[in-house]
């Protein structure tokens, strides 16, 4: 009887305290890249954190990337920078992921979207948060365009201790389509 009264009382807390939390959103919408990172730091520099992100064709306007903020009053927002890396060639969205988390940017989001220059970028939202203890960030991309060798490939990063952050299907002008998979692991 009594555990059944303090899992009540338990679970009435909890629900006035979700009831309590009020959140505030911005949606964030644009078709060029460098435009998306000066609204997504904009936004931060008000207290708005990431939490989600799009792109493609949408009801807003043509091919769009749209990003979503929130405000939270319980959570840190102090000092967070958001970085944006898009490009069509793997090797190049590899190389500037690493140089972002160099300077301690951690992953936050990715999608896919129609370039100015025909094809399809895959773009990377990226987080600066000074609270973090993670230090600098290595990241891993395992792109093909078989699972079997995603599987091999994704389990030889896990054993170097990657950590998978999200999957995407890139299609370029140039290469065709391919499975790309985003790793990132701390690094001291």
């Amino acid at each position: 009887m009594r555990f059944r009264l303090l899992s009540a009382l338990i679970l009435t807390a909890g629900l006035l305290t979700a009831a309590e939390a009020k959140l505030d959103y911005r949606v964030l919408a644009t078709s060029k890249t460098s435009t998306m990172e000066k609204e997504l730091n904009a936004a931060a520099a008000e207290g708005y954190i990431f939490a989600g992100v799009m792109g493609g064709e949408s009801a807003f306007g043509g091919s769009e990337v749209i990003s979503i903020m929130k405000k939270d009053a319980n959570v840190a927002t102090k000092g967070r920078k958001y970085k944006l890396v898009a490009t069509s060639k793997t090797s190049t969205l590899e190389k500037e992921l690493n140089q972002a988390g160099e300077e301690g940017f951690a992953y936050c989001g990715q999608t896919v979207f129609a370039s100015t220059f025909g094809g399809r970028e895959v773009a990377v939202i990226l987080e600066l948060n000074p609270d973090s203890k993670a230090g600098r960030i290595q990241y891993k991309l395992v792109a093909t365009s078989k699972t079997s060798t995603m599987q091999k490939e994704l389990s030889q990063a896990g054993e170097q201790g990657f950590i998978f952050q999200g999957v995407v299907v890139g299609k370029t002008a140039f290469g065709g389509s391919e499975v790309i998979s985003i790793l990132q692991k701390s690094v001291q």
